[in-house]
């Protein structure tokens, strides 16, 4: 099933989307992490909704928001080819660290921060390399403590697309202190128009992943394409080691990281600055996944940056 959130009178509302793409409402005010953590309880809605159709909306004429408001977001880095990319921003001879292949490791990013689909993004303030990133994120849809790889599986709800715009020049600053991401991913974490559940998927398992197209571009040029076919570590892999020594529950995100050039950043460390200049306002940038559906976000300007200093120094 494909489900989306829209904006009502009333408050945010969850619906289904019938055959032909309209949105059905579902016959509840309650929001997707609540409804996922009754096991059964959102298709049960689901069927409700289109066997009554109460409410129908045609999707030109709905305003989608975020598909959920999850609790927390550990965005993971899965994909060899974006690292070996990357870390060539630091050290051109630089190859993918040893520490890839031994951990599937994550950041957490800021729930506060997530941001519709067609939503404006402004740019946070001291930033002059404002980048995007494609990536696709699991829902988790039961709670869960030190699961099996094998064990997460049956965790895993379904998928959304996640474009984690990233503030470069502040990123890179606050690493030097071998701490972060932070303010660098504070800004706006975008979300796709749909939550799709994992069995809509299945059709397309490519090995431990699935064989979706994923595509990025700016102002209708496309600047990179890869598949999620490639990630290193399966979704089943990085809800399992998320949940070591520590609770995952429902709505929590889970990204895969970036895909091979699916951001500015990347192609920097592999082509120099010249390959695209960094968002400014005004530029329209697009994200896509099979079935997954799209975010489409205005870059803005964004406040101006309020000066701060250290009450005290050496």
């Amino acid at each position: 099933m494909r489900f989306a959130r829209r904006s009502t009178a009333e408050g945010p509302r969850l619906a289904v989307l019938d055959d032909a793409g309209a949105l059905v409402d579902l016959p509840t005010t309650a929001d997707l992490p609540e409804l996922l953590a009754h096991d059964g309880r959102l298709t049960t809605l689901a069927d409700q909704a289109l066997r009554t159709r109460r409410t129908v909306t045609e999707p030109d004429a709905a305003r989608l928001l975020a598909p959920l408001q999850p609790p927390t977001i550990r965005d993971f880095s899965t994909f060899p080819e974006h690292t070996a990319g990357i870390v060539r921003n630091t050290d051109p001879a630089a190859g993918i660290p040893p520490e890839f292949w031994e951990i599937p490791t994550f950041y957490f990013s800021n729930p506060y921060a997530v941001t519709g689909p067609y939503d404006d993004v402004p740019i946070p303030p001291h930033c002059r390399r404002f980048d995007y990133e494609l990536e696709v994120a699991a829902v988790v849809g039961r709670a869960g403590r030190d699961l099996s790889v094998e064990e997460a599986a049956a965790h895993i709800a379904g998928f959304v697309i996640l474009n984690d715009y990233s503030a470069r020049d502040v990123q890179f600053h606050e690493m030097r202190l071998r701490l972060g991401p932070a303010k660098g991913k504070d800004t706006a974490t975008a979300l796709g128009s749909l939550f799709v559940t994992a069995d809509e998927l299945e059709p397309r398992r490519s090995g431990p992943s699935y064989d979706l197209r994923m595509r990025v571009s700016v102002n209708g040029v496309v600047l990179g394409e890869d598949s999620l076919h490639n990630m290193a570590w399966s979704f089943e892999a990085l809800a399992a080691y998320a949940s070591r020594a520590t609770w995952i529950r429902p709505g929590d995100l889970l990204g895969s990281g970036t895909c091979q050039g699916g951001c500015l950043a990347e192609m920097w460390g592999r082509h120099g600055d010249g390959f695209h200049a960094p968002l400014q306002p005004g530029d329209e940038v697009v994200t896509t996944v099979d079935i997954l559906g799209e975010t489409r976000n205005r870059i803005v300007a964004g406040p101006p940056a309020h000066e701060i200093s250290p009450w005290r120094r050496p």
